[in-house]
């Protein structure tokens, strides 16, 4: 059994529920602007990345006009706001109990997220999370210059816990972005979970050395 150190952890889809808005809202926007894509799509093509990233990629996949992903994003962007908004926003299953007993084992906890620091807080906010009680850092997309699934957000965790070694490092998350992230960062374990936006034939691909229904049934191997 590995010496995990610290969790990476995504947030929507691993930790937090929020059935699947951001991507029910991107596809909305997607649409609105003239195009016309399912939301299986854009939970294929767009789960786990940097969204104005994401919208690039899909429009690229789709035949678009890649000109429109700073239009789209922007709409996105307001969308999201206002959804989360009124969103009931609440823990997978099983989560809160996780994340205080990991902690409880002096274990570190990182989020970690493709989406910009003012929605992650937003989210954390509704949840009534605070840093040092449920997680020791948050690390979203404007903290770092590349997006998943490049490793920096996670060398952005080891190097505030002061981890040199990836292999002391578990990443989690709900999509093949996730997995290639902690691939590309050398985690010494790697866990696809179920409860967000991919399916498992999906998660398959990118090779994770678990799939969990739920990101709490790691503590079996903590």
């Amino acid at each position: 059994m590995k010496n995990i150190e610290l969790l990476v952890l995504d947030m929507a889809g691993t930790t937090i529920d929020e059935d699947n808005v951001v991507y029910k809202t991107l596809m909305q926007t997607v649409n609105d602007s003239g195009y016309k894509v399912s939301l299986e799509k854009v939970l294929s093509s767009c789960a786990g990345k940097e969204k104005f990233e994401a919208i690039g990629d899909l429009l690229k996949e789709i035949g678009g006009n890649e000109k429109h992903t700073q239009s789209i994003f922007e709409k996105f962007s307001e969308k999201l706001k206002s959804a989360y908004e009124n969103l009931n926003v609440k823990p997978i299953n099983g989560v809160e109990d996780f994340l205080l007993n990991t902690r409880a084992k002096n274990k570190k906890i990182v989020l970690n997220t493709g989406y910009t620091s003012a929605i992650a807080i937003q989210l954390l906010e509704k949840l009534g999370w605070k840093e040092n009680l449920h997680y020791d850092a948050l690390i979203t997309a404007d903290d770092v210059s590349e997006s998943r699934p490049n490793p920096e957000m996670i060398h952005l965790a080891m190097k505030k816990f002061n981890i040199h070694d990836p292999q002391h490092v578990l990443k989690a998350g709900d999509s093949v972005i996730d997995i290639e992230e902690g691939k590309n960062a050398g985690c010494g374990i790697t866990i696809g979970v179920l409860s967000g936006a991919q399916k498992k034939y999906e998660l398959v691909q990118a090779h994770p050395d678990y799939i969990f229904n739920t990101i709490s049934e790691a503590g079996k191997i903590l």
